[in-house]
């Protein structure tokens, strides 16, 4: 649940799990970790099947000029620099997840850009820029603390781009994101023996995520994504105090 609740609510799903574990004495498989990641997958599949439905179609009929491929586009541009920052900084990102320090400071991050998205226009269509801008968030938001969807949809805001196009974009960046990390460690799930708990988590973590997408999509709409900053603040101050 907390897994599907933070992966996409923008209060950082990588940071409350090393916050979890740590504070709770819980040792977690990384193939349990896979598992769960593939529930909340499935939950965003789910929510933007007509999108990928229509990418889908656009590049079977290989309809260049439709709007579904030029999403389609901006997905791909948009994970060139993820995908970059995430190979060249693997070292550095699995390195803070052993520091609460980090995950303190990665919240407090989260909060600023929250606060910050409140001074983009929302009058911009997607264009080139905005996948750029979201990859590389999206590439940095690998470290615990720092909210993938947050920092995406903030920057995405902050730029000037359309509330719905972003919220859009965002959530379709996330796949391949996830995708490529959970085939990273595929060694993992075919030399584990996960039980009906690694089933159970999957379930619970997709319910879970769809609620939260939800949420995230209310509080974009209704311009009141920025209040989860005050979470943000909050958590991270108080982890650094514990610390």
């Amino acid at each position: 649940m907390l897994q599907g609740l933070t992966e996409w609510l923008p209060i950082s799903s990588s940071g409350h799990l090393v916050l979890a574990q740590r504070w709770m004495g819980l040792t977690v498989p990384v193939a349990f970790d896979v598992f769960l990641h593939l529930g909340t997958l499935t939950t965003v599949i789910a929510f933007f099947r007509g999108d990928l439905l229509g990418i889908l179609r656009a590049l079977a009929a290989r309809d260049v000029r439709s709007e579904d491929f030029r999403l389609f586009a901006y997905v791909v541009v948009g994970m060139v620099p993820t995908a970059i920052i995430g190979f060249a900084l693997t070292g550095f990102f699995e390195s803070l997840f052993s520091s609460t320090l980090a995950v303190g400071i990665g919240l407090l991050i989260t909060g600023v850009l929250l606060l910050l998205s409140r001074a983009g226009s929302g009058r911009r269509e997607v264009g080139w820029l905005a996948p750029l801008v979201m990859g590389i968030a999206q590439g940095m938001a690998i470290a615990p603390g720092v909210s993938r969807s947050g920092s995406t949809i903030s920057l995405g805001l902050l730029i000037g781009v359309k509330k719905e196009e972003v919220f859009r974009l965002s959530f379709l960046l996330s796949i391949p994101a996830i995708l490529g990390a959970s085939l990273f460690k595929i060694g993992e799930l075919t030399s584990s023996d996960l039980g009906p708990h690694a089933v159970l988590g999957l379930v619970v973590a997709a319910a879970s995520g769809y609620v939260a997408i939800k949420i995230v999509q209310r509080a974009l709409l209704s311009e009141r994504l920025y209040l989860f900053s005050l979470y943000c603040f909050l958590a991270g101050a108080a982890v650094l105090l514990l610390q």
